[in-house]
């Protein structure tokens, strides 16, 4: 995934900004990553990436999947959701 590839797919927030988000306003819990542009608060799909980039000591180093492949497993989650219900 490249910085300008979106991290948050239901609110489009990309990846340059949550890092910058993380190294600007240094929040204290992966949760308060929300309050950049809500990132992580729709279908919860982006979740754990958040975390992985929050847990990181260079956020900008960690992989993470290719876009691609990164909203069709999103699909398969969100469909997996839908039945589940």
């Amino acid at each position: 995934m490249k910085p300008d590839d979106d991290l948050c797919l239901c609110f489009h927030v990309p990846r340059r900004k949550v890092e910058q988000f993380i190294r600007v306003q240094k929040p204290r819990r992966a949760s308060e990553l929300s309050e950049c542009f809500g990132a992580g608060t729709g279908c919860g799909w982006c979740r754990p990436f958040l975390q992985r980039l929050f847990d990181s000591k260079q956020p900008n180093s960690e992989s993470l999947p290719e876009p691609a492949k990164y909203q069709s497993d999103r699909k398969d989650y969100r469909r997996q959701q839908s039945d589940d219900c």
